[in-house]
């Protein structure tokens, strides 16, 4: 320990201290949080395990010196590997509920956390929903998402990476979903011949080659078969669009994040009408097809 730090005596002192270090460090935001403030209060509040919705009065206790330890060895960390905070905590928040993550998946962040929350109003009627697929699953946290959203529905979390499956399992352990969600390792429908589902959702990977070179180096901590999709980031949506409507019931509904590449693909596909949906968090490029619209 520094002099510097030796001077840091309360839970306030280090969440500011540890802002004031991320500004300097130029870190980038964006993997659950989205100002210095907020990821140094997580990395505290998980290295001193409270919450973050402590009472006022809480945020003047001191710490002891082995607290203090514990917090700035995750401030060294954040700054110097530039890993999101999620991974540090092994913990990420979606839809209102707590997921398990590490380096094997993406952190979760998708604006489908909102139509989840929604039950995917208007766009399907709660009660018609028995199966759910989520393709591109990862951590599982919208697959999981959506069997809360949908108690009385199956969900099927299909993914290619083996890791990824991994932590979707563990996840579905802790939510104790065993019962209604499916892990499935699969290249897309490859492994589903014979199913069909009344909601197939996905937050797929979409990032273009050009976009891959500009992002920060937070991102480039994450699995880069996660984010990356070919040269204009259609490579996997593509295939999605030409399948799904084998896999979906008649009344079925396909619900796709596609980020920035949303331009290139209406561009690519102008006569399908895809439905682009506005958030009230904010966010983009997230479309809407039914069956039908697809077997047109």
């Amino acid at each position: 320990m520094t002099d510097e730090t030796d001077s840091l005596l309360t839970i306030r002192d280090l969440i500011r201290w540890g802002a004031s270090r991320f500004n300097e460090a130029g870190l980038f935001f964006g993997h659950g949080t989205d100002n210095a403030l907020d990821e140094a209060m997580v990395l505290v509040m998980h290295a001193l395990h409270l919450k973050t919705d402590l009472p006022e009065s809480y945020f003047d206790t001191r710490v002891t010196a082995g607290e203090r330890n514990r917090v700035v060895s995750l401030f060294d960390r954040r700054i110097n590997e530039r890993l999101p905070a999620a991974y540090l905590t092994n913990d990420a928040v979606f839809a209102g509920l707590h997921f398990y993550v590490n380096e094997h998946v993406l952190v979760p962040r998708s604006q489908i956390a909102e139509l989840i929350e929604g039950g995917f109003a208007p766009w399907v009627e709660p009660d018609s929903v028995s199966r759910v697929l989520d393709l591109c699953t990862g951590s599982g946290c919208i697959a999981i998402g959506c069997a809360y959203a949908f108690p009385d529905a199956s969900v099927d979390a299909v993914d290619l990476s083996p890791e990824a499956l991994a932590v979707a399992r563990v996840n579905v352990a802790r939510h104790e979903l065993g019962g209604r969600v499916e892990p499935i390792a699969s290249d897309l429908f490859e492994n589903l011949k014979g199913r069909r589902y009344d909601l197939i959702v996905s937050n797929p990977p979409y990032v273009s080659l050009e976009e891959m070179d500009e992002l920060p180096d937070e991102y480039l901590r994450e699995p880069a078969m996660g984010l990356e999709a070919g040269e204009d980031g259609l490579d996997i949506v593509s295939r999605m669009l030409r399948e799904a409507a084998d896999y979906l019931e008649p009344e079925g509904v396909l619900v796709v994040e596609v980020g920035n590449s949303d331009v290139v693909l209406a561009n690519r596909y102008p006569d399908v009408p895809f439905l682009w949906l506005e958030f009230e968090r904010g966010g983009h490029g997230v479309f809407v097809l039914t069956a039908d619209q697809l077997n047109e």
